[in-house]
């Protein structure tokens, strides 16, 4: 962050997503590229309408601050962190889909198959997660080749079979849609570590990988990214179970209904809490090496553990 940022958490949070409506309005209102044909309309005001105009953009925020524990200029960062939300936001879009999870409603608004139809949401899921590896790969993100294949590489693995599209798989079939088998907590611990928290890790990874940090360092962050992408899927089913569609601008209780594998089932409200609060110790743990310069990452996982919405 620039020296005139504000210093508080959520003054940083709200920061960082304001620059980050900015870069992903750019790259969803700009002209052809080099090699682009045309860019038809319908499919762009749908990659809108799944993109813009809401979230909190946790990912490029934590991209963001863990890259500025090495010193890294927060404009590459920051596009580092715009290409994980395009691909967050693309998981949302099929996420919605009637085949998936089958909702009405997003952020409050229409989900994309609503307000286009079913073939348009795929196509701007499809066309969000391409543009996100086009972005990555741009020298915006950063000048030395070498870093930017890193980010790529780890990016599509958080992303894919190993990461966040094999997570939505054993997701499905937890909900009883090929076999009937129920997964035991170990089970459902892998399942949310790749659907949810695979990105979430990579946006913790991304920042030393951007400052071309030690080993050591790497895995620090490494860890505490394993302990918040938990720690946000407990929260998450949290509130699904306890708030409303008002607060959260999304179906609640969906999870019960569709007898969704989760930690929160098996465990209850109250040891789903106990859970939460060791990981945010185990987050804080791995941050004690960089000392006051990861105040605002230990206020982000206390953050995630707390939310409301």
């Amino acid at each position: 962050m620039d020296a005139s940022a504000p210093k508080d958490f959520a003054g940083r949070l709200a920061a960082v997503a304001d620059e980050a409506e900015a870069v992903l309005t750019r790259l969803l209102y700009g002209a052809p590229l080099t090699g682009e044909i045309a860019r038809p309309e319908r499919l762009l005001a749908a990659m809108r309408h799944g993109t813009l105009g809401g979230g909190k953009r946790l990912r490029p925020f934590l991209v963001v601050e863990s890259a500025a524990l090495f010193g890294v200029a927060q404009t590459g960062a920051l596009n580092a962190g715009c290409a994980l939300e395009l691909i967050h936001c693309y998981s949302l879009v099929h996420d919605d889909l009637p085949a998936m999870d089958n909702d009405d409603l997003r952020r409050g608004r229409p989900t994309v198959h609503k307000a286009f139809d079913d073939a348009t949401a795929i196509l701007a899921g499809d066309a969000l997660l391409t543009l996100a590896f086009d972005v990555v790969a741009r020298t915006d993100v950063h000048p030395d080749p070498t870093v930017r294949s890193a980010l790529v590489l780890e990016l599509a693995r958080a992303a894919g079979i190993g990461g966040m599209a094999g997570g939505q798989m054993i997701d499905l079939a937890a909900e009883g849609r090929f076999d009937k088998r129920r997964l035991d907590n170990k089970e459902i611990a892998t399942m949310q570590a790749m659907k949810t928290g695979a990105l979430i890790r990579f946006a913790c990874r991304a920042g030393a990988i951007l400052g071309r940090a030690s080993i050591d360092a790497l895995s620090r962050l490494d860890a505490y990214g394993v302990a918040i992408g938990q720690a946000f899927q407990i929260a998450d089913d949290l509130l699904d179970l306890e708030s409303d569609v008002a607060t959260l601008g999304k179906a609640a209780g969906k999870d019960a209904a569709a007898g969704k594998a989760t930690l929160v089932a098996t465990l209850g409200p109250a040891g789903a809490r106990k859970r939460l609060a060791e990981l945010v110790g185990e987050a804080e743990a791995a941050l004690a090496p960089f000392g006051g310069k990861a105040e605002i990452l230990r206020a982000t996982a206390r953050f995630i553990a707390e939310r409301r919405a």
